[in-house]
């Protein structure tokens, strides 16, 4: 049996996780692990945001051929929407005040909004100008981030943001940190599960075909602008909920949280693990953020080495490891070269 056709309905699983998770929290049964575990939550946390915005990458790109190199464009939309909507009295920036579920819900909106108009005018462009485009309005919006000071607060962020599952869980700490972990899995299996479900349908089969051949797909009597212009705006959805769920994890929106990183990552996850592999990609993202984890602390064990030029060291082994897999594995660790039409 392949590792993609192990059984299970994930979209079913992750509604019953997500209801027993937020049950979970309400209840006398919540514990708190130990401090210990600290740095495994908080890189929990983020791998399981970044696994929102890479299934929904991966619905773009693995199965529709759509290179977009600006998820973090919604990323951000999507946090910064949520952060401006619910902050209470921020200092030198824009709050509304509302609830949170408001502010969750603008966000994706928003950056819908966003991926519309975005795919409206640029998914009839050939594959190295979508992919110029999506990177240049990643660069906008992380620069409109940063100079539109009396909005989003500019360098200094945008605090005073609600934190609903610390509220919930009475403070911060290791109980929220795994309170947080349990809520975004569900989510991120949930979103994984329904994805994968498209993927694995007719429409996902038409999908396929538009990566292989749009022309021929176009001749066969499919609307192949739409199907782009459909996944296109489901990854900005997915990536806005990703960013709002962020901030309010977070407590607080700042550019550092949406820098062009989050792109290179959920890139790099995505190639390691196989394009158009659901299951392969998210451990191609375990991967290279298993080994983030692994060298975090590794400067205090080289002190010839400052901790700017390790940082690029780090850089430079990614890129290593990255080189490494194209070379000898094309179609990643776990992607199938027949279907992507790579040579193995």
């Amino acid at each position: 049996m392949k590792f993609e056709d192990l059984p299970v309905d994930a979209t079913r699983a992750g509604a019953v996780l997500l209801v027993l998770a937020v049950a979970f929290l309400f209840s006398p049964l919540f514990v708190r692990p130990p401090a210990a575990t600290l740095v495994l939550f908080e890189v929990g946390v983020l791998f399981l945001l970044y696994a929102l915005v890479l299934v929904g990458l991966n619905l773009q790109f693995g199965h529709t051929g759509l290179v977009n190199f600006g998820p973090v464009a919604f990323f951000a939309v999507g946090g910064y929407v949520a952060a401006i909507v619910t902050a209470n009295d921020p200092y030198g920036a824009v709050g509304l005040g509302l609830p949170w579920p408001v502010g969750l819900a603008a966000g994706v909106v928003v950056a819908v909004v966003l991926g519309a108009l975005i795919g409206a005018s640029t998914l009839r462009l050939r594959d190295d100008f979508l992919a110029i485009v999506t990177l240049a309005v990643a660069e906008i919006v992380h620069g409109l981030i940063v100079t539109v000071r009396d909005v989003t607060g500019g360098s200094n962020g945008l605090q005073n943001v609600p934190r609903p599952i610390a509220a919930t869980t009475g403070g911060g700490g290791a109980g929220e940190l795994f309170a947080t972990v349990l809520v975004f899995g569900a989510l991120a299996v949930l979103f994984y599960g329904l994805f994968h479900r498209l993927s694995a349908s007719p429409y996902g089969r038409v999908l396929r075909a538009i990566r292989a051949d749009e022309q021929v797909t176009e001749t066969l009597g499919k609307r192949v602008f739409r199907y782009k212009f459909v996944v296109f705006v489901y990854g900005a959805a997915v990536a806005g909920l990703a960013g709002a769920l962020l901030v309010f994890y977070n407590g607080a929106a700042a550019p550092g949280f949406f820098t062009i990183n989050v792109t290179v990552i959920v890139w790099i996850g995505m190639l390691i693990g196989g394009a158009g592999n659901d299951r392969g990609v998210l451990g191609g993202l375990a991967i290279i953020m298993g080994f983030q984890l692994a060298t975090r602390f590794l400067n205090e064990q080289l002190p010839v080495i400052t901790p700017d030029q390790f940082a690029s060291v780090r850089l430079m082994l990614i890129g290593l490891l990255l080189m490494v897999i194209i070379k000898y594995r094309p179609e990643g660790i776990w992607g199938d070269a027949d279907e992507l039409g790579v040579e193995s």
